[in-house]
């Protein structure tokens, strides 16, 4: 690497790793390696390595993952597009790996943006259970809620809160939590140098201090018996081992999980040996660190956490008296969708009466309409509308009250002039089965570039993949090598493109 290493740093890394300091410097004059996961969400690991032209290596620690060759753009393909990979560092698929994500478990990313973490726990849920997301930058959540959107996740809920509101809003509630949390970044030193402008000795001390925090608020929302990843991606003992073994002191519920896995984790310094680290001298990959920590009481069934839930919300009530918990306040939902997807409390009693009787009647109608004639079927969940937009959520809107949702769920598209108009989301979250008009593009024609370039294009009717008793005219899910990209609207042999500007290749 070209920039120069801090020698405060220099000196604290010889003394924590002693004779393979020599090695570990060595490691910053190789190329970081590339890696991409695969979204099972869409497609098998085995049909997207059999369909891709890329070169994969497995990487250890991530059965779905795989190094890229040097020089490889994966992000320059209509695969990426279409959402069968995630472009990750290799390092960082590893802390999802040890949070044992399980179809139908209730997971928290607590620090998820841009989204990478997220949208690998959502393809170990497989559409099952609930995943809520959330950063607390409101500008971060951009990427994060696009993410999802782009990988197909229809059971997540993006959210823009401080942790000890999410804690507050869902006490013994998860069964699993990730706490990627915010930390000094000396893992990444080689693969981006502004890291290193940005760090000095003091900065491991300012980040230990908001870790802290946030796993203390972590502990409260977590169910008896789950489990809690912590995961930095950096060196310092005092944003790692010295940060759980204070955490364990102070909540003797939790135990510290010995990390076995594939021999590529070496272990935690001191008693905190059950912890794991991954060496830029050691593996392909970067600095991380993380520890598994057990709550060590009975697992208990979601009715009975959500009994223990309510009593818990009432004693919060009663002592929070400013209400900062957003649990007293709870009774002003956000109701109305932004410029840029957000939702504000104001106006919120107003826009809950236009949602009363036959105005939310109409729209739920115009819905229902569109996915008899689109996809005849429909779609689980409990239907919220922010004025004409609607979602469908794993949650009832009441569940949410208090907090700031990017994204309270499935965006599946909003309602003009009476009808119902399909959003992008609710595309690239089907499979082409799932609807009943689609077509298929070739990812190695220019059709497929010329439809994310937001072009029209000219497609015969014999093309098209339409279910018995469906009119050929009307939406298509328009889809790259069968896996779904987005929508076209097809008439008379031309397919009037509707990818949204924003997603477009440029």
């Amino acid at each position: 690497m070209a920039a120069q290493l801090p020698s405060s740093f220099s000196e604290r890394m010889m003394d924590l790793l002693g004779t393979d300091y020599n090695q570990f410097a060595d490691s910053y004059k190789e190329t970081p390696n590339g890696g991409v996961r695969v979204n099972t969400l869409k497609i098998s690991v085995e049909k997207l390595q059999a369909l891709s032209t890329l070169e994969l290596e497995p990487i250890p620690w991530c059965p779905t993952g795989f190094y890229t060759e040097d020089g490889a753009r994966p992000g320059k393909h209509p695969h990426y597009h279409a959402g069968l990979y995630y472009i990750q560092e290799p390092s960082a698929m590893a802390p999802v790996e040890l949070l044992d994500v399980q179809p139908g478990d209730r997971v928290l990313d607590l620090c998820a943006a841009p989204g990478g973490k997220s949208t690998q726990i959502s393809a170990k849920l497989s559409g099952e259970g609930l995943l809520v997301t959330n950063d607390l930058h409101p500008e971060r959540t951009k990427a994060l809620a696009k993410n999802l959107e782009l990988y197909g996740v229809r059971n997540g809920i993006v959210l823009n809160e401080s942790p000890d509101h999410i804690a507050a809003a869902f006490p013994l509630y998860f069964d699993k939590i990730l706490i990627d949390a915010p930390c000094s970044g000396e893992g990444m030193f080689r693969k981006d140098e502004d890291m290193v402008k940005q760090w000095d000795s003091g900065t491991p001390a300012k980040y230990a201090a908001m870790q802290r925090d946030i796993l203390r608020s972590a502990a409260t929302a977590l169910a008896p018996g789950g489990t809690l990843v912590y995961s930095t991606c950096t060196f310092a003992t005092e944003e790692n081992e010295e940060i759980i073994a204070e955490f364990i002191s102070e909540h003797p519920q939790f135990s510290v999980i010995t990390v076995g896995g594939t021999g590529s984790f070496a272990p935690g310094f001191g008693e905190l040996s059950g912890t794991a680290r991954l060496w830029p001298h050691k593996v392909k990959g970067e600095g991380h660190f993380m520890a598994v920590l057990q709550h060590v009481g009975p697992k208990v069934s979601a009715e009975e956490r959500d009994q223990a839930e309510v009593k818990l919300s009432a004693v919060t009530r009663n002592t929070n008296k400013k209400g900062t918990a957003h649990i007293k306040s709870a009774n002003k939902p956000e109701a109305r969708r932004g410029k840029e997807g957000k939702f504000s409390n104001k106006s919120a009693a107003g826009a809950e009466r236009g949602r009363q009787g036959s105005g939310e009647e109409q729209a739920l109608a115009a819905y229902g309409d569109f996915i008899k004639d689109q996809l005849g079927w429909e779609p689980k969940g409990y239907p919220i509308f922010f004025g004409d937009h609607l979602y469908i959520s794993p949650l009832p809107k009441e569940r949410l009250n208090g907090l700031k949702a990017i994204r309270p769920g499935w965006y599946v598209g909003h309602v003009r002039n009476g009808r119902f108009i399909p959003g992008h989301p609710m595309a690239t979250a089907l499979h082409s089965e799932e609807s009943c008009r689609s077509v298929s593009l070739s990812s190695t024609s220019n059709e497929a570039i010329s439809y994310l370039k937001g072009e029209t294009l000219l497609i015969s009717q014999e093309r098209l993949s339409i279910k018995i008793g469906t009119t050929q005219k009307g939406y298509v899910l328009v889809c790259i090598d069968g896996y779904s990209a987005g929508w076209g609207k097809w008439q008379d042999g031309v397919l009037k493109n509707e990818y949204p500007a924003g997603w477009r290749w440029m």
